[in-house]
This record gives C-alpha cells, structure tokens and sequence, in this order.
C-alpha cells in the first residue's frame, strides 16, 4: 500500500542518517481541542482562519472546564457550519444534541436578527451552563412536525445519542426545506467505522447510516474529516 511504501521510504533514508518526518499521513485529525491539538496543521488551521465571536471563546473555555468537554463541536466545525447557514441565508435551524450550547449559540450569530434556533439538550446540567451565554434563554417543548414546521428549517445539526441517529436524519429531512442542509457529527466515530468490531454497537449504527445516506437519492452529500467526521446532506 501506499503507506507501507511510504514508511519503508521514510526508513532507508533513516539508513542514510537522515531525518525525516511525514505531516499528515491521514485526513483524519480530531478536534482542535482534545484530540487534534497536538496537532500542528490542524492548531495552524484554527490559528489562520478561526473568527471566534467573544461571547463564543467564553463558552468555549467554560465547557473546557467540564469533564466531558470532548464532546463540544470544534470551533473550526462551528465556524464552517455558520457560513454554511449564512451562504444559505439560513434563519431558522435545529441542533439535535446542544451540550453546553456553543454551536447553537454559532449558528444564532450566523442569523439576522429575526432568526430561530431549536436546541434540544435533555441534560439540565448543560443548559444550565448554556444559559448565561444566551441573551434571552426560552425552554419549549412541542413536536415540531405536529405544529405544522416541517419543510420549514433551513438548517439542521444532529450530534446526539448515536442509536437513534437514523431516525434523527429521517425527522430532519421532514423538517429542512428543499435545499436545506442536514449536518451530522461524529460519523468517522475515530476511525471505528471502518470495519466495525462485532460487539460495537455505535460504530455499526453509524457504519450503516453512512452507507444508507450514500445511496440515499432525496440528498446530495458531502462526509468530510472535520472533527470526528461531519456529513453535509443536502436535500433535493
């Protein structure tokens, strides 16, 4: 394979004392704050092109405070979801899975000033981090096709429990607008995808999520190495 020609390269000219290193053997890089930030490229990424809001790098430093901070989307992925909202002239959005808020509160900087965003979080610990960072916090509980939204959203962000993430994908594309955007996280699932262990229930689910969306023809599709994997559906 490439790689194996590549390392035994890399050690013939180690033979000859030479010194020599390789940046970016894989596309796959993690987050920016856990897993990618020791990595190099991945920190001059966020160093030349992150435009973080203040209020955004407050949340960001509360939730690393938070023993599950892993969890939060990367600023970098925030940021290419929020221009993916304002090239769309996005003004409303849904976040399946809000953690402690810091892409929802992203994508309600990316709106006009008459935008919506429906964060959906069942931990009250999380919104309670959440709310201090939002001007005017509002709690609601309705189903949204019920009340009559659907084929009304322009945008939606599905970072939940895995198990139900194709049921998520289905609600969501009830939900979006012709052209409107569904985005999914975490679908590398740290490389696990590729060949799933037997008894990996998650990486499976996400596996065949994958595979469904590649052949689902109501979306164009993008899965791009941002983060821990993030799928930009498009619906027709």
């Amino acid at each position: 394979t490439f790689f194996h020609s590549l390392n035994r390269h890399k050690k013939q000219l180690r033979d000859q004392g030479l010194s020599v290193e390789c940046v970016g053997q894989s596309a796959f890089t993690g987050k920016s704050h856990s897993k990618g930030k020791d990595d190099l490229v991945l920190q001059y990424v966020v160093n030349n092109s992150l435009r973080e809001h203040p209020i955004l790098t407050k949340l960001r430093l509360r939730t690393l405070e938070d023993p599950w901070s892993i969890m939060m989307v990367a600023s970098e992925q925030a940021q290419l979801m929020a221009n993916l909202i304002k090239l769309i002239n996005g003004t409303k959005a849904i976040e399946i899975g809000m953690y402690t808020g810091y892409n929802a509160l992203s994508m309600a900087l990316a709106m006009p000033e008459n935008g919506c965003v429906v964060a959906c979080e069942i931990d009250d610990n999380y919104v309670n981090i959440a709310k201090p960072f939002f001007k005017e916090p509002s709690i609601k509980c309705y189903d949204l096709i019920a009340a009559g939204e659907a084929g009304t959203y322009d945008f939606v962000f599905i970072d939940a429990d895995k198990s139900n993430y194709d049921g998520y994908y289905e609600k969501s594309l009830e939900l979006i607008r012709k052209g409107g955007i569904i985005a999914i996280d975490n679908v590398l699932w740290s490389g696990k995808v590729v060949n799933p262990a037997s008894d990996d229930v998650t990486s499976q689910t996400l596996d065949a999520l994958n595979k469904k969306l590649h052949k689902d023809q109501r979306i164009e599709l993008s899965m791009l190495t941002v983060g821990d994997g993030l799928t930009i559906a498009i619906k027709r």
